[in-house]
């Protein structure tokens, strides 16, 4: 079958995929599956899905990390980006380069004849056509929405990890918790172990775990951690230990997610990758950003867009407060719950400032700031722009002030590119950031 599109570069690709479906999310296996049996991919000997509400792409850092430290080389699929789509596909670690993916691109285009794709399901059998290619020995796999007709589910797994449910993308996976975790529970597989990583347990998951015959294996039952004062940590799993483990990443949900993912790697039998100076070494390479990260000692930036996560965060900013204020400088998509996500900062956050997001899905900064308002009893300006936002907060900001920047990954990217170019201007004019 001949190719009917051929770009020279990425950016040429990204907007005419954007163009091929009518509307951006469109759940189902009908069409991935069809494209799928044409490219005729072999897959490893090593296939991991992994979802939930939060923390899915920090648990495939982690798992990433320690897996290659032992010598495997691995495949990562997510998204969505934080800069560049090339982050989406990782070989070892490192983003595809752009002729790598245009040729994937290519080779799904040539395959799909007449079956109209989504942008994420192009791009998803784009990455799987580069990790075939690149011969990986492990493909981990970051579901984008749910589960259960997530293009991701398409691929057969090995391993399946859920790391929490809660309230988020209801108008696709449902307006309850029993509903959504339905869907995420999808992704498990008959006589295949499936780690839920909370100890919040909704009744859906033992349930289809049994229907499905997978192997479940629950948080605080099968596996658990405790933290040191030191914030060194230890973990216990079924028939392995692990003591004295550094730190993984910025924040204390981050050990959660850090046992979830020890907790899978005991499941698949791979002992060797369970020894503490292994674990310690590979969390001490993890690096993933826009969660909870550290711009200087003023700024923090997270992808945080639904409640739960908002109220992880708020809980972290009181650690680190410093006796200043806290700005919340807060972009959202419109389908999303601006009120629930800013509730839990009423106790934190001194000032908010929304701004708009742009296209289809985006929310004006207007409607953004009147809604949290209502739910916050916190001052809320309107400033539209991004730049302009953080402009006015730098301006105003005290020594022992902080921002955090959150709501959406689409203004995370940017902040930490204004972020980190603001503070080479100011370094470059030998004045304190």
């Amino acid at each position: 079958m001949t190719t009917t599109a051929s770009f020279r570069t990425l950016d040429d690709w990204l907007p005419w995929l954007e163009s091929l479906s009518p509307r951006e999310i469109v759940l189902g296996l009908e069409r991935v599956d069809t494209v799928l049996d044409r490219l005729g991919i072999a897959t490893p000997a090593l296939v991991v899905t992994i979802t939930g509400t939060n923390g899915k792409g920090s648990c495939l850092a982690i798992l990433e990390a320690i897996l290659r430290k032992e010598g495997i080389r691995t495949g990562a699929y997510s998204s969505p980006h934080v800069h560049r789509y090339n982050e989406r596909t990782l070989i070892d670690g490192v983003p595809a380069d752009d002729a790598t993916i245009i040729k994937a691109l290519e080779t799904v285009e040539a395959a799909r004849g007449n079956t109209r794709l989504t942008f994420f399901e192009f791009g998803t059998l784009a990455s799987l056509v580069v990790f075939a290619k690149a011969g990986v020995d492990a493909w981990l796999l970051e579901v984008g929405m749910g589960g259960r007709l997530d293009a991701v589910n398409a691929i057969d797994s090995d391993a399946c990890l859920i790391t929490n449910v809660s309230l988020d993308h209801c108008s696709w996976l449902g307006n309850d918790i029993e509903s959504i975790a339905t869907e995420k529970a999808g992704i498990m597989r008959t006589d295949k172990p499936v780690i839920f990583g909370s100890t919040n347990v909704p009744d859906a998951i033992p349930r289809i775990a049994a229907e499905t015959r997978a192997e479940l294996i629950l948080a605080g039952r099968d596996f658990a951690f405790n933290v040191d004062v030191d914030g060194y940590w230890c973990w216990q799993g079924r028939q392995h230990r692990a003591n004295n483990l550094t730190k993984p990443l910025s924040g204390n949900f981050q050990y959660q997610n850090a046992a979830a993912v020890l907790a899978l790697l005991e499941a698949l039998g791979l002992s060797h990758a369970l020894r503490p100076e292994s674990i310690s070494t590979a969390l001490s390479d993890v690096r993933i950003e826009g969660r909870c990260q550290r711009l200087g000692p003023q700024w923090i930036v997270d992808v945080a867009h639904n409640p739960a996560a908002a109220s992880v965060l708020a809980d972290e900013l009181g650690v680190l407060r410093n006796g200043g204020e806290i700005n919340i400088v807060v972009g959202m998509l419109d389908d999303k719950d601006p009120e629930g996500f800013i509730a839990p900062f009423k106790a934190v956050a001194n000032r908010i400032l929304a701004v708009s997001i742009g296209g289809d899905r985006g929310s004006r900064a207007n409607e953004l700031a009147r809604r949290m308002a209502n739910a916050s009893d916190v001052s809320c300006q309107v400033v539209p722009d991004l730049a302009d936002a953080l402009s006015t907060i730098d301006r105003k900001m005290g020594e022992h002030d902080m921002t955090l920047v959150t709501g959406s990954f689409y203004i995370v990217g940017p902040a930490i590119r204004w972020i980190e170019q603001h503070s080479v201007a100011q370094a470059a004019k030998g004045q304190p950031d």
